[in-house]
């Protein structure tokens, strides 16, 4: 059975999370080996659709992939949407889109950053960005 949900809780270092079906029925495990798509875009809040198995621990989510905002599959939820209210016509990316751009970044310019220290400075970005608009969430 397809599934629809919101991730609520992914630790990148171990590869694992846990999915809130949006029918509202227990939360599903998820592991990082189950996804069709690139690890670096998953994060909380991001919405995927998956089937259900049993697994040795409960319900686990398989064959992950992700889904945009109109819930449409998609492979990538790169590129923003043009707000004009923003400021003129330039694309004003998601919250989830520059926390990719931003992880991308750091990782090409400093390799020696943990990952603890990649989310706590992508935090910093988003808050930023969030307060003055320059993305959407």
């Amino acid at each position: 059975m397809t599934v629809t949900g919101k991730v609520v809780r992914y630790d990148e270092l171990r590869g694992y999370g846990f999915v809130a079906p949006d029918s509202g029925s227990e939360d599903v495990f998820l592991h990082v080996n189950d996804l069709t798509f690139d690890k670096r875009l998953l994060a909380a809040g991001v919405h995927v659709q998956f089937c259900t198995e049993e697994g040795e621990r409960g319900l686990k989510a398989s064959e992950v992939r992700l889904v945009d905002r109109g819930g449409d599959e998609s492979s990538t939820p790169r590129g923003g949407t043009v707000h004009p209210e923003a400021g003129g016509d330039h694309d004003v990316l998601t919250a989830q889109d520059l926390r990719d751009e931003v992880t991308e970044v750091l990782l090409l310019g400093s390799p020696l950053l943990t990952g603890q220290q990649i989310v706590e400075i992508r935090q910093g970005f988003i808050a930023l960005a969030l307060t003055h608009g320059w993305v959407s969430e």
